[in-house]
């Protein structure tokens, strides 16, 4: 029984799109907007085609993801209990998963509250320095990255308190690319990861943080966006524009 039943007629509409490049990469990261469904179905689609051994999610804590692998009816109360909402949304993906284990990369929300005082070194641990979290950014890397961030945030912070949240970036991105890897270890090639297009893109996301890690273990990104706006993967597939209310409204005054 499918976690979603009103859902196939649409994912039979994606599985028609183009296969990942042959040979496929030991592992896939698939990008998304996050409240956008067609998103999720596009990733759903390339699941089903790719048969992965593993599928990483962003938003599952190891603990949370546990449990929905133990027991897949126990998927949308591990989903509730991240705190990710709009798990309908999100249902195709694990209706597409089949045979392959669900893990999980979140990190605690008290670790990444710490990695603003005690930086993202610290809180990764002895592995730091393979994913570069030892090293500062360039200058001209960390100054894009504080910009984004700062539009990200609706321009409703001081640009000086965006080195933080690059921070954080940082530290979530070598999170999630050790836990593809050790996925990659346990379970085999390939592997797919579910995560934001700001993780997903080639130049600073996951791909990077793997390369620099693990050189011999082959990357493909895979970016769904509403528009290409020259963010760097390997490939990108154009989705629909979600429905949904201006997020900075709450910012704006008369």
């Amino acid at each position: 029984m499918p976690l979603n039943a009103s859902i196939p007629t649409a994912l039979l509409l994606f599985l028609a799109i183009p296969a990942l490049a042959d040979p496929v990469a030991d592992i896939v990261i698939l990008g998304e907007v996050h409240d956008n469904p067609d998103a999720h179905l596009g990733q759903a689609a390339v699941l089903s085609k790719l048969e992965p051994t593993a599928v990483v999610f962003e938003m599952l804590t190891a603990e949370e993801a546990r449990v929905a692998d133990a027991n897949r009816d126990a998927i949308a109360d591990a989903w509730e209990a991240s705190g990710w909402s709009d798990f309908e949304i999100y249902a195709p993906i694990f209706d597409g998963l089949g045979d392959a284990r669900i893990v999980g990369a979140a990190a605690p929300r008290e670790a990444v509250r710490r990695v603003y005082s005690d930086g993202a070194a610290t809180l990764f641990g002895p592995d730091a320095g393979r994913f570069g979290l030892d090293t500062d950014l360039p200058e001209d890397q960390l100054e894009a990255r504080r910009q984004l961030q700062f539009e990200a945030h609706c321009a409703a912070m001081p640009l000086e308190m965006m080195d933080g949240m690059v921070a954080v970036q940082r530290y979530r991105d070598a999170v999630f690319a050790r836990a593809a890897l050790e996925a990659l270890e346990t379970y085999g090639p390939p592997v797919a990861v579910i995560a934001g297009n700001g993780h997903a893109r080639t130049d600073w996301g996951i791909p990077a943080m793997i390369a620099r890690a693990a050189p011999d273990v082959s990357t493909y990104a895979l970016g769904f966006v509403e528009a290409d706006s020259g963010v760097p993967f390997d490939e990108i597939r154009v989705v629909p524009p979600a429905a949904r209310d201006d997020p900075c409204k709450t910012f704006k005054t008369n």
